[in-house]
């Protein structure tokens, strides 16, 4: 199991939450932590985690609200455990920051009402799969109060891009299959034609045999 699937399964599941995507981090810049506990726990993983609870029911609509979250995990060396730290609610996200929308870079900023990181995802790929993520779960889940993306390429804007690549790679298959289908339709019907033709000719010859 990896460590997303592992994550998703210790830190989410349990609480009913459905984890959408994650990405692995380093600062770009470190705090400043002016005293660290004796025993501190050392050298540790970061990932930033998108997720989404269903917690009630509507007695006007009798759906379930959903609500989508930004959490801090991290895993300790040493330790196979995940451990929960910082956690927003995704209304509390206000800019996301691409740094630079004319290269595939791995850097990227996010604001909240209270918080400001500046992150280095573990390669830039993984960042455009999360930020693409990310913008159609804000399309989504948020009516008003959207966070603003700013510096992002322009794939990544498409938000849900990955599953319309999906989409054309089955809308592709099925297109290949039914034009196999079809000719394969039109040989059969003109093996059909060709074996009547035979036929007849056959039935033909064998009259004329006979009346011989």
């Amino acid at each position: 199991m990896n460590a997303k699937s592992a994550i998703s399964k210790e830190i989410f599941a349990p609480h009913d939450e459905r984890m959408l995507g994650a990405v692995q981090v380093k600062r770009r810049t470190k705090k400043k932590i002016p005293f660290l506990a004796t025993g501190g726990q050392g050298e540790y993983l970061t990932y930033i985690c998108l997720s989404v609870m269903c917690f009630f029911i509507c007695s006007v609509t009798n759906k379930k609200p959903a609500q989508a979250s930004i959490t801090k995990v991290k895993q300790f060396e040493g330790s196979t455990s995940f451990v929960r730290r910082t956690q927003w609610m995704l209304e509390q996200l206000r800019q996301v920051n691409g740094i630079d929308p004319n290269r595939d870079s791995p850097e990227f900023d996010l604001l909240f009402e209270n918080a400001f990181d500046q992150w280095v995802a573990n390669t830039a790929s993984e960042k455009c799969t999360f930020f693409q993520v990310l913008h159609h779960t804000c399309q989504r889940y948020l009516t008003d109060k959207k966070p603003e993306f700013i510096n992002c390429q322009s794939k990544i804007m498409g938000g849900n891009s990955i599953l319309h690549s999906a989409a054309d790679s089955v809308t592709s298959a099925v297109q290949k299959a039914s034009q196999a289908l079809n000719e394969r339709g039109e040989r059969l019907g003109r093996a059909e034609e060709k074996t009547e033709e035979l036929k007849n000719s056959a039935q033909q010859f064998a009259e004329t045999a006979h009346k011989v």
